[in-house]
C-alpha cells in the first residue's frame, strides 16, 4: 500500500507494516518546446501574475509572442511538470527590461502554481535556466523583481541598482554564472 503525505513523500508500508519512506516525488523539468500543449497556460499565468508588465498587451498578443519565443529564442521557458500537469516556470530571455537593452540574458517569468509551492520548483527551475545559460557561454545573468530581492539575495544574486517601473520600486539584480 502506498500513500502520499503533504510534502509529496511516498509513504510505503513494508511487510510488516511499519512504514518506510522512500525519496521523494519530484516533478520533471523540461523545456516548454517539448510541450507546446502548455504554452498558452502558462503565458496566461505569467500575464495574470505580472500583469502591470503586461497592461498594454493583450494576452492573446503575448501569448503569440511566447509561443514563438520558444523556437525563436527570446523567451527559452523551463517548466516544471507532475506526470502532464503543469506546475510552474522560468524563462530564458533574451530581453526583458526595456530601459536596460545593453543586458542580458535574463531569467524571467518565474512563477509556480500555489498548489505546488514550497517544493523547491522554483529554485529548481531557476538553477536549470541558469546552467542553460552557462552551457550557452554566458558568464552573467540578470532579473527584475519587485519584491523577490531577498529570496534572489540568498541564492547568490547581487543588486546592481533599484529603479522605479511600473509605480513601484524594483530590484535590478545579476548573477555570475
Amino acid at each position: 500500500m502506498i500513500l502520499r503525505n503533504r510534502k509529496r513523500r511516498q509513504l510505503v508500508f513494508n511487510r510488516t507494516n511499519t512504514i518506510e519512506r522512500t525519496h521523494p516525488v519530484q516533478p520533471t523539468l523540461d523545456w516548454l518546446i517539448h510541450h507546446p500543449h502548455h504554452c498558452d497556460t502558462y503565458a496566461a499565468w505569467i500575464h495574470q501574475q505580472f500583469h502591470y508588465e503586461y497592461a498594454e498587451q493583450p494576452l492573446p498578443d503575448w501569448q503569440r509572442e511566447f509561443a514563438d519565443g520558444q523556437t525563436n529564442g527570446d523567451w527559452n521557458c523551463l517548466i516544471a511538470l507532475d506526470n502532464d500537469q503543469l506546475l510552474g516556470g522560468a524563462a530564458l530571455a533574451k530581453a526583458d527590461l526595456a530601459r536596460r537593452p545593453d543586458l542580458g540574458p535574463w531569467l524571467a517569468c518565474v512563477f509556480v502554481t500555489p498548489q505546488a509551492r514550497g517544493r523547491g520548483l522554483a529554485e529548481g527551475l531557476i538553477e536549470g535556466i541558469c546552467a542553460q545559460a552557462k552551457a550557452n557561454g554566458v558568464a552573467r545573468i540578470y532579473l527584475h523583481t519587485q519584491d523577490k530581492r531577498d529570496y534572489y539575495a540568498k541564492r547568490g544574486w547581487t543588486v546592481l541598482e533599484r529603479f522605479q517601473a511600473w509605480e513601484k520600486q524594483q530590484w535590478l539584480m545579476a548573477r555570475e554564472l
